[in-house]
Protein backbone atom coordinates (compact mmCIF):
# COMPACT_ATOMS: atom_id res chain seq x y z
CA UNK A 1 0.00 0.00 0.00
CA UNK A 2 1.41 3.34 -1.01
CA UNK A 3 1.85 6.12 1.58
CA UNK A 4 -1.67 8.12 -0.21
CA UNK A 5 -3.66 5.48 0.21
CA UNK A 6 -2.30 4.89 3.83
CA UNK A 7 -2.75 8.79 4.39
CA UNK A 8 -6.32 8.85 3.47
CA UNK A 9 -7.34 5.04 4.84
CA UNK A 10 -5.76 6.36 8.01
CA UNK A 11 -7.97 9.37 8.24
CA UNK A 12 -5.43 11.79 8.54
CA UNK A 13 -5.70 12.62 5.40
CA UNK A 14 -2.77 13.90 2.77
CA UNK A 15 -1.77 16.97 4.69
CA UNK A 16 -1.66 15.50 8.39
CA UNK A 17 2.30 15.29 9.52
CA UNK A 18 2.43 11.82 8.30
CA UNK A 19 6.57 11.22 8.60
CA UNK A 20 6.44 9.91 5.20
CA UNK A 21 5.71 13.44 3.89
CA UNK A 22 8.55 15.85 4.97
CA UNK A 23 8.30 19.29 6.19
CA UNK A 24 9.30 22.09 3.86
CA UNK A 25 12.58 22.91 3.39
CA UNK A 26 14.38 26.52 4.37
CA UNK A 27 14.64 28.62 1.24
CA UNK A 28 17.66 28.56 -0.92
CA UNK A 29 18.86 26.94 -4.03
CA UNK A 30 20.22 23.11 -3.36
CA UNK A 31 22.87 21.53 -5.84
CA UNK A 32 21.49 20.08 -8.85
CA UNK A 33 18.42 20.90 -8.17
CA UNK A 34 17.12 23.84 -10.34
CA UNK A 35 13.35 23.78 -8.84
CA UNK A 36 14.62 24.94 -5.07
CA UNK A 37 15.09 28.35 -6.74
CA UNK A 38 12.55 30.67 -6.30
CA UNK A 39 11.77 33.19 -9.28
CA UNK A 40 9.80 35.79 -7.83
CA UNK A 41 7.22 37.45 -10.28
CA UNK A 42 7.67 40.76 -11.68
CA UNK A 43 3.99 41.61 -11.71
CA UNK A 44 0.97 40.01 -9.36
CA UNK A 45 -2.07 38.23 -11.18
CA UNK A 46 -4.85 41.25 -11.87
CA UNK A 47 -7.04 37.98 -12.51
CA UNK A 48 -8.10 34.09 -12.17
CA UNK A 49 -6.60 32.69 -15.59
CA UNK A 50 -7.00 28.97 -14.78
CA UNK A 51 -10.50 28.39 -15.58
CA UNK A 52 -9.53 29.49 -19.33
CA UNK A 53 -6.16 28.51 -19.79
CA UNK A 54 -5.74 26.40 -23.18
CA UNK A 55 -4.36 23.23 -23.27
CA UNK A 56 -2.83 23.42 -27.19
CA UNK A 57 -2.47 19.52 -27.88
CA UNK A 58 -0.16 17.72 -29.95
CA UNK A 59 -1.07 14.71 -32.94
CA UNK A 60 -4.41 13.78 -30.57
CA UNK A 61 -7.75 12.74 -31.87
CA UNK A 62 -11.16 12.22 -30.52
CA UNK A 63 -14.49 11.28 -32.00
CA UNK A 64 -17.65 13.72 -32.25
CA UNK A 65 -21.27 13.12 -33.18
CA UNK A 66 -23.27 15.35 -35.83
CA UNK A 67 -26.32 14.75 -37.21
CA UNK A 68 -26.43 11.00 -36.34
CA UNK A 69 -23.34 10.30 -37.43
CA UNK A 70 -19.94 9.97 -36.08
CA UNK A 71 -16.57 11.03 -37.16
CA UNK A 72 -13.06 11.04 -36.42
CA UNK A 73 -11.62 14.48 -35.82
CA UNK A 74 -8.10 15.86 -35.15
CA UNK A 75 -7.83 17.48 -31.52
CA UNK A 76 -6.09 20.97 -31.48
CA UNK A 77 -6.50 22.18 -27.92
CA UNK A 78 -9.00 22.29 -25.12
CA UNK A 79 -9.90 24.75 -22.22
CA UNK A 80 -12.05 24.78 -19.73
CA UNK A 81 -14.49 26.19 -21.53
CA UNK A 82 -14.73 24.58 -25.46
CA UNK A 83 -12.59 22.79 -27.85
CA UNK A 84 -10.85 23.38 -31.10
CA UNK A 85 -11.22 20.83 -33.68
CA UNK A 86 -10.16 20.01 -37.41
CA UNK A 87 -13.12 18.20 -39.13
CA UNK A 88 -13.71 17.28 -42.78
CA UNK A 89 -17.76 17.76 -42.34
CA UNK A 90 -19.34 21.34 -42.51
CA UNK A 91 -21.27 21.68 -39.32
CA UNK A 92 -23.44 25.13 -39.33
CA UNK A 93 -22.86 27.69 -36.21
CA UNK A 94 -24.58 26.98 -33.34
CA UNK A 95 -25.45 23.33 -34.29
CA UNK A 96 -25.21 20.44 -31.85
CA UNK A 97 -21.85 18.26 -31.81
CA UNK A 98 -20.81 15.96 -28.89
CA UNK A 99 -17.42 15.37 -28.24
CA UNK A 100 -16.30 11.67 -27.48
CA UNK A 101 -13.41 11.11 -25.58
CA UNK A 102 -13.84 7.68 -24.65
CA UNK A 103 -16.80 5.20 -23.05
CA UNK A 104 -18.84 6.60 -21.43
CA UNK A 105 -16.91 9.97 -21.58
CA UNK A 106 -18.87 12.54 -23.85
CA UNK A 107 -19.26 16.02 -23.52
CA UNK A 108 -22.10 18.22 -25.59
CA UNK A 109 -21.20 21.17 -27.22
CA UNK A 110 -22.41 24.13 -29.50
CA UNK A 111 -20.29 25.16 -32.69
CA UNK A 112 -19.44 28.51 -31.70
CA UNK A 113 -17.30 29.24 -34.79
CA UNK A 114 -16.00 27.92 -38.55
CA UNK A 115 -13.13 28.94 -40.53
CA UNK A 116 -11.87 26.31 -43.53
CA UNK A 117 -11.70 22.80 -41.70
CA UNK A 118 -10.96 24.42 -38.32
CA UNK A 119 -14.76 24.26 -35.66
CA UNK A 120 -14.59 25.73 -32.57
CA UNK A 121 -16.82 23.97 -29.41
CA UNK A 122 -18.20 25.62 -27.06
CA UNK A 123 -19.14 23.30 -24.44
CA UNK A 124 -22.41 22.85 -22.59
CA UNK A 125 -22.30 23.73 -18.53
CA UNK A 126 -24.46 21.04 -16.97
CA UNK A 127 -22.79 17.52 -15.56
CA UNK A 128 -23.96 14.93 -17.71
CA UNK A 129 -25.64 11.94 -15.58
CA UNK A 130 -25.06 8.79 -17.54
CA UNK A 131 -27.64 5.82 -16.62
CA UNK A 132 -31.03 4.81 -17.19
CA UNK A 133 -33.62 7.88 -17.59
CA UNK A 134 -35.58 6.39 -14.83
CA UNK A 135 -32.56 6.81 -12.35
CA UNK A 136 -31.33 9.73 -13.62
CA UNK A 137 -34.79 11.34 -13.17
CA UNK A 138 -35.73 10.02 -9.56
CA UNK A 139 -31.90 11.41 -8.76
CA UNK A 140 -32.79 14.79 -10.15
CA UNK A 141 -35.67 15.39 -8.23
CA UNK A 142 -34.16 13.97 -5.03
CA UNK A 143 -31.57 16.91 -5.61
CA UNK A 144 -34.02 19.62 -6.03
CA UNK A 145 -35.92 18.86 -2.91
CA UNK A 146 -32.89 18.39 -0.84
CA UNK A 147 -30.69 21.09 -2.04
CA UNK A 148 -33.44 23.69 -3.16
CA UNK A 149 -36.46 22.94 -0.89
CA UNK A 150 -37.60 26.66 -0.16
CA UNK A 151 -37.72 26.94 -4.27
CA UNK A 152 -41.08 28.26 -5.46
CA UNK A 153 -43.01 27.32 -8.31
CA UNK A 154 -43.12 29.64 -11.00
CA UNK A 155 -44.35 28.75 -14.64
CA UNK A 156 -46.19 31.15 -16.99
CA UNK A 157 -49.43 29.14 -18.16
CA UNK A 158 -51.32 29.95 -21.17
CA UNK A 159 -54.22 32.23 -20.78
CA UNK A 160 -56.13 30.45 -23.54
CA UNK A 161 -57.02 26.52 -23.53
CA UNK A 162 -55.85 24.85 -26.39
CA UNK A 163 -58.26 22.66 -28.31
CA UNK A 164 -58.87 19.54 -26.53
CA UNK A 165 -57.82 16.38 -28.85
CA UNK A 166 -59.60 12.86 -28.18
CA UNK A 167 -58.67 10.86 -25.50
CA UNK A 168 -57.18 8.09 -27.33
CA UNK A 169 -54.54 10.90 -29.41
CA UNK A 170 -53.83 12.91 -26.35
CA UNK A 171 -52.29 10.10 -24.26
CA UNK A 172 -50.38 9.06 -27.21
CA UNK A 173 -49.38 12.73 -27.61
CA UNK A 174 -48.70 12.80 -24.09
CA UNK A 175 -46.60 9.74 -23.99
CA UNK A 176 -44.61 10.44 -26.88
CA UNK A 177 -43.70 13.79 -25.34
CA UNK A 178 -42.95 12.23 -22.29
CA UNK A 179 -40.63 9.53 -23.87
CA UNK A 180 -38.88 12.32 -25.64
CA UNK A 181 -38.12 14.46 -22.51
CA UNK A 182 -36.54 11.80 -20.62
CA UNK A 183 -34.04 10.85 -23.18
CA UNK A 184 -33.36 14.41 -23.92
CA UNK A 185 -33.98 16.06 -20.49
CA UNK A 186 -31.67 18.85 -20.14
CA UNK A 187 -30.91 19.92 -16.51
CA UNK A 188 -29.00 23.17 -14.94
CA UNK A 189 -26.81 21.46 -12.34
CA UNK A 190 -23.27 21.41 -12.36
CA UNK A 191 -21.52 18.95 -9.66
CA UNK A 192 -17.90 19.77 -8.37
CA UNK A 193 -15.30 17.83 -5.95
CA UNK A 194 -11.65 18.14 -4.90
CA UNK A 195 -8.85 15.23 -6.26
CA UNK A 196 -6.71 14.09 -3.47
CA UNK A 197 -3.03 12.97 -5.32
CA UNK A 198 0.36 12.73 -4.32
CA UNK A 199 -0.36 14.57 -0.85
CA UNK A 200 -1.92 17.65 -2.52
CA UNK A 201 -5.69 18.59 -3.13
CA UNK A 202 -7.26 20.42 -6.84
CA UNK A 203 -10.85 21.77 -7.09
CA UNK A 204 -12.44 20.10 -10.28
CA UNK A 205 -15.28 20.15 -11.88
CA UNK A 206 -17.31 16.96 -12.98
CA UNK A 207 -18.62 17.23 -17.05
CA UNK A 208 -20.12 14.10 -16.34
CA UNK A 209 -20.44 10.65 -14.08
CA UNK A 210 -21.78 6.90 -14.62
CA UNK A 211 -21.37 3.92 -12.12
CA UNK A 212 -17.93 2.87 -13.58
CA UNK A 213 -16.18 6.26 -14.18
CA UNK A 214 -16.30 10.40 -13.95
CA UNK A 215 -14.75 12.80 -16.87
CA UNK A 216 -13.63 15.22 -15.19
CA UNK A 217 -12.39 18.98 -15.71
CA UNK A 218 -8.63 19.89 -13.57
CA UNK A 219 -6.05 22.74 -13.16
CA UNK A 220 -3.52 20.19 -13.43
CA UNK A 221 -2.33 16.73 -15.21
CA UNK A 222 -2.26 13.94 -13.69
CA UNK A 223 -0.14 10.87 -15.13
CA UNK A 224 -2.04 7.53 -16.76
CA UNK A 225 -2.27 5.18 -14.04
CA UNK A 226 -2.29 6.99 -10.97
CA UNK A 227 -4.18 6.48 -8.37
CA UNK A 228 -6.41 9.42 -6.60
CA UNK A 229 -8.98 9.97 -4.57
CA UNK A 230 -12.20 11.93 -5.41
CA UNK A 231 -13.87 13.66 -2.52
CA UNK A 232 -17.54 14.46 -3.64
CA UNK A 233 -18.41 15.77 -0.32
CA UNK A 234 -21.75 14.58 0.91
CA UNK A 235 -21.90 12.36 -2.03
CA UNK A 236 -18.28 10.43 -0.70
CA UNK A 237 -14.72 9.62 -0.98
CA UNK A 238 -13.90 7.28 -4.00
CA UNK A 239 -10.67 6.24 -5.36
CA UNK A 240 -10.42 6.22 -8.45
CA UNK A 241 -7.85 5.26 -11.61
CA UNK A 242 -6.86 7.84 -14.19
CA UNK A 243 -7.53 6.26 -17.30
CA UNK A 244 -7.09 8.60 -19.95
CA UNK A 245 -5.84 12.61 -19.93
CA UNK A 246 -6.40 15.48 -23.21
CA UNK A 247 -5.45 19.22 -21.93
CA UNK A 248 -7.60 19.43 -18.98
CA UNK A 249 -9.68 16.99 -19.20
CA UNK A 250 -9.48 13.64 -17.58
CA UNK A 251 -10.87 10.53 -17.40
CA UNK A 252 -11.42 8.72 -14.49
CA UNK A 253 -12.73 4.56 -13.87
CA UNK A 254 -13.56 4.30 -10.40
CA UNK A 255 -12.33 1.14 -8.27
CA UNK A 256 -15.68 0.31 -7.19
CA UNK A 257 -18.74 1.09 -8.56
CA UNK A 258 -20.23 4.65 -7.88
CA UNK A 259 -24.10 4.67 -7.02
CA UNK A 260 -25.00 7.61 -8.44
CA UNK A 261 -27.95 8.31 -6.03
CA UNK A 262 -25.17 9.46 -3.28
CA UNK A 263 -25.30 12.36 -6.10
CA UNK A 264 -28.56 13.28 -4.23
CA UNK A 265 -26.77 13.55 -0.98
CA UNK A 266 -24.41 16.68 -2.37
CA UNK A 267 -25.44 19.94 -3.36
CA UNK A 268 -24.63 21.13 -6.88
CA UNK A 269 -24.10 24.75 -8.33
CA UNK A 270 -26.97 25.55 -10.78
CA UNK A 271 -26.34 27.20 -14.66
CA UNK A 272 -28.19 29.97 -16.15
CA UNK A 273 -31.92 28.90 -16.92
CA UNK A 274 -31.26 29.25 -20.67
CA UNK A 275 -27.53 28.02 -22.40
CA UNK A 276 -26.27 31.44 -23.96
CA UNK A 277 -24.75 30.25 -27.21
CA UNK A 278 -21.50 31.99 -28.28
CA UNK A 279 -21.82 34.39 -31.01
CA UNK A 280 -20.73 38.03 -31.49
CA UNK A 281 -24.54 39.35 -30.38
CA UNK A 282 -24.89 36.97 -27.93
CA UNK A 283 -27.82 34.89 -28.84
CA UNK A 284 -29.70 33.11 -26.37
CA UNK A 285 -31.56 29.95 -26.89
CA UNK A 286 -35.31 31.51 -26.47
CA UNK A 287 -34.71 33.80 -29.22
CA UNK A 288 -36.26 32.68 -32.61
CA UNK A 289 -33.75 30.71 -34.76
CA UNK A 290 -33.40 27.60 -36.31
CA UNK A 291 -31.50 25.77 -33.18
CA UNK A 292 -33.50 27.09 -30.49
CA UNK A 293 -35.36 24.06 -29.30
CA UNK A 294 -32.37 22.08 -28.98
CA UNK A 295 -30.02 24.25 -26.50
CA UNK A 296 -33.41 24.38 -24.33
CA UNK A 297 -32.73 23.79 -20.76
CA UNK A 298 -34.89 23.65 -17.96
CA UNK A 299 -34.92 26.05 -15.00
CA UNK A 300 -35.10 24.23 -12.23
CA UNK A 301 -39.15 25.41 -11.04
CA UNK A 302 -39.71 23.97 -14.43
CA UNK A 303 -37.81 20.74 -14.02
CA UNK A 304 -39.31 19.99 -10.72
CA UNK A 305 -43.03 20.40 -12.11
CA UNK A 306 -42.37 18.36 -15.24
CA UNK A 307 -40.74 15.56 -12.72
CA UNK A 308 -42.78 15.34 -9.97
CA UNK A 309 -45.55 15.37 -12.69
CA UNK A 310 -43.71 12.40 -14.85
CA UNK A 311 -42.98 10.43 -11.79
CA UNK A 312 -46.03 10.87 -10.45
CA UNK A 313 -48.03 8.72 -13.56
Amino acid sequence: MNSFRKAILSGKGPNSGDPLQHDKLARGAEPDDLSSVEVPRSEARSENHRDDDRHRLDQETATVRFDGEEYEVDLINLSGGGAMIRADFAPRLWERIDLIFGEGAEIECAVRWLRYDRVGLEFAHETRIDCDPETRDALLLDVIRRSFADMTISIARPDVEPVRATPAAKERDNDAIANSRRTERRHPLVWKGQVLYNHGSEKVRLRNISANGALIEAPISYPLGAEIYLDLDDAGQHFATVSWTRGDKVGLKFQNPFDLRLLGKSKPEVAPAMMIRPGPSRIYADQDNPWAEGWQRQSLDELREDLEGYLKR
